[in-house]
């Protein structure tokens, strides 16, 4: 273990700011305003009691929570700006921090494009497990989202989803979909188990949680009471808002933000009142309505600040999960499923947020090709040289080898060419040679490449005695969420 390959984030040699510190300030004004007017429904009474008890006005009847400005700013003092997400390996850990993207996969996609057969068909355990090797596998893929559902398990899909990860990855996990208080503390017991104490799984979480809000400015009750209990054992969670413009939200892209900002705001306030200093992060991902059908669609022409969530999450001093990929393409390796996403990983590493989803998925986060992965890793690793710095010195410059050649020459007799030619042209997945010695096409070569994985990389298995644990938590958990 001792021989990892070393992860490849993003670290950015310049930066994008899609909106002025004035422009940021009136958003924050105009979700304080929508906190304090208008308010958030938290449809759980154990909620509705920690915002009274702090002095938030409740209206118990409607469920509607209204904050003053000063109680928001107040409560997110305690929020850390920076944590560390643990991995089962130390050499995986995740230390958030500013100019450093750590990338994921998408989630958590119900239908599989089976790899021997070509046929659609329900995603299951198998399918979770499978990915999350290739996962392991990829220096792109910084940490693990359950790419798909495990749906021959039932209510326990989550806690399933989990152990298949923890079985086939030996870096940080994080779920989307443990839901519901008692789902969340079977899932705090897995991850004490990999972790190996409740003390250090508050040190180095090796697993959190995304929650979904509801639009328009509503809170799950299964999501928000789960994340009360994972926030007191110190695991991160994080709120995504996924407004969509003209139907769940306003029209416009600030309105829906703002929509978006109060509704994972109001979430983190929550989480510092119940356990202040609770790792959380902040994310909002917009989508459209086709005025013409109604449609959802997670891609427009007009995409403009996509990437202001980030900025407004680090103006409230949170991290941010970032939004990439998703394509609404139907197929894997077609125009529209590059052309969607193309310039994701790029922008969202301009950005800087601290963590980003999601590689892998089509159809709008439902299907998953396993070699869209590969396709996504591409586009992504892409990105990560155009954002590196030229590093610019005496050897690159190569004047003594151009002194050495002259006006008509060559340089392919030229030491300095040895020393750099293949560190310098990086192949892509359009220049894979075939044995035909011609180029594969792009699909066919990430079929190849997954085959490839799956054939010759396993990751370190889990230790014998924590596979029996999880077994007996999995069975325990079976047996009171699937009971009748």
């Amino acid at each position: 273990m001792n021989n990892l390959p070393p992860l490849e984030p993003l670290r950015p040699a310049y930066r994008l700011s899609c909106m002025t510190e004035a422009q940021l300030a009136q958003m924050q004004a105009a979700t304080l305003e929508v906190l304090e007017k208008t308010g958030v429904k938290f449809p759980s009474q154990k909620c509705l009691h920690i915002f009274a008890e702090h002095g938030a006005q409740v209206d118990w009847e409607t469920q509607i929570v209204r904050m003053r400005p000063d109680f928001v700013l107040k409560a997110l003092q305690s929020a850390p700006r920076y944590y560390t997400l643990g991995a089962q390996v130390p050499e995986y850990d995740l230390p958030l921090q500013d100019g450093v993207s750590y990338f994921t996969t998408d989630g958590c996609g119900v239908e599989t494009v089976d790899l021997e057969s070509g046929l659609r068909r329900a995603s299951c355990k198998a399918d979770t497990a499978m990915m999350a090797r290739v996962a392991d596998y990829l220096p792109s893929i910084a940490f693990y989202w359950p790419m798909v559902s495990a749906q021959d398990y039932k209510r326990t899909a989550p806690l399933h989803e989990m152990d298949a990860s923890w079985n086939n990855t030996v870096k940080h996990v994080q779920s989307e979909t443990i839901m519901g208080e008692i789902p969340c503390r079977y899932a705090v017991e897995m991850g004490t188990v990999i972790a190996g104490s409740q003390e250090e799984l508050r040190r180095r979480p090796p697993f959190s949680l995304t929650v979904c809000t509801i639009a328009p400015l509503v809170q799950d009750t299964h999501g928000i009471e789960g994340s009360l209990v994972l926030a007191e054992a110190g695991v991160p969670v994080g709120f995504l808002a996924m407004p969509t413009l003209g139907t769940t939200a306003p029209a416009t892209l600030p309105g829906a933000l703002v929509l978006g900002d109060a509704e994972a705001i109001s979430a983190c306030v929550l989480m510092q009142l119940h356990a202040p200093g609770a790792p959380v992060f902040h994310s909002i991902m917009q989508a459209w309505a086709d005025p013409r059908s109604g449609a959802y669609l997670s891609y427009s022409l007009d995409s403009r600040c996509r990437y202001a969530p980030v900025e407004m999450a680090h103006h409230w001093g949170i991290p941010s999960l970032g939004a990439c990929y998703g394509t609404d393409a139907l197929r894997a390796g077609s125009w529209q499923g590059a052309a969607e996403v193309a310039l994701d990983p790029f922008l969202g590493g301009l950005a800087c947020p601290e963590i980003v989803t999601g590689m892998g998925l089509a159809e709008t986060y439902t299907l998953l090709y396993p070699e869209q992965l590969l396709l996504d890793d591409d586009l992504y690793q892409r990105a990560r040289y155009y954002l590196m710095d030229i590093e610019v010195n005496e050897d690159t410059l190569a004047l003594e080898a151009i002194h050495n050649v002259g006006p008509g020459g060559h340089f392919l007799a030229q030491k300095h060419t040895r020393n750099h030619m293949r560190d310098y042209f990086v192949r892509c997945i359009t220049q894979q040679i075939g044995p035909d010695g011609k180029y594969l096409d792009a699909h066919e070569a990430a079929r190849q490449k997954l085959d490839w994985i799956l054939k010759n990389h396993h990751p370190e298995p889990l230790a014998p005695e924590k596979q029996a644990e999880l077994t007996r938590i999995l069975a325990s958990a079976d047996r009171e969420l699937n009971a009748g």
